[in-house]
């Protein structure tokens, strides 16, 4: 899997990923937005409750990645973005998903992320219905080809749940995960792919075999 080590590129490719997860998973219902990497710790990214982005011709809300997870394994950031759209789909209806100013999430947000192909758990009374990636999420990830970002902010952190003024926050505890996803790596050029399933494969560039790590 090719990787994406500029911030450039980075931000171009989660765009892209917006737009894509808005067309496959939300009928293209979802309007622009603006795409940010802030440094947020404590989140792994967050949607603003209101438009708080101005152009000349109209204002547009934000979903944002925390710079400091923004290199964890592709799915994450895809799970995280389909995560913030699902809150942008609610404020656009004005369905309540979200309760303590944004840090619980109820049932409501349950049963919409499953719709949307999300994977939910339950991560206690105080934060609520959690996601975190599914087989079917990684095998998405995997189709459409998205590069893995290698560039993050180097924040010491726990990653934890926090609300953020204004927006609310992607509910995921660490080492909360549900899939079976596996990472090869190529033992001559270092290229790495991802599988949901126990697989031997060659490398295309190297004829060589990849390892799992």
């Amino acid at each position: 899997m090719k990787q994406t080590t500029k911030m450039s590129r980075a931000v171009n490719q989660l765009e892209h990923m917006y737009n894509s997860i808005n067309e496959d998973f939300f009928n293209g219902e979802l309007p622009q937005v603006i795409i940010t990497v802030q440094s947020k710790p404590g989140t792994y990214g967050h949607s603003s409750r209101a438009k708080v982005w101005k152009r000349k011709e109209d204002n547009l809300y934000e979903i944002n990645i925390a710079a400091e997870v923004l290199s964890l394994p592709i799915e994450e950031t895809v799970d995280t973005i389909t995560h913030e759209c699902i809150h942008l789909s609610c404020r656009l209806k004005g369905i309540q998903e979200t309760s303590n100013n944004g840090y619980y999430h109820n049932k409501v947000f349950k049963r919409l992320a499953e719709e949307h192909g999300l994977t939910c758990v339950y991560t206690g009374s105080r934060y609520g219905w959690n996601t975190t990636p599914s087989d079917n999420l990684i095998a998405y990830a995997i189709e459409k080809g998205w590069n893995e970002i290698q560039i993050s902010r180097n924040t010491i952190q726990s990653i934890r749940i926090g609300a953020i003024d204004g927006s609310s926050s992607s509910v995921r505890e660490p080492g909360v995960r549900t899939s079976s996803t596996r990472k090869l790596i190529c033992t001559g050029c270092k290229q790495t792919v991802r599988a949901t399933k126990k697989v031997n494969i060659l490398c295309g560039n190297c004829m060589l075999p990849m390892i799992e790590v």
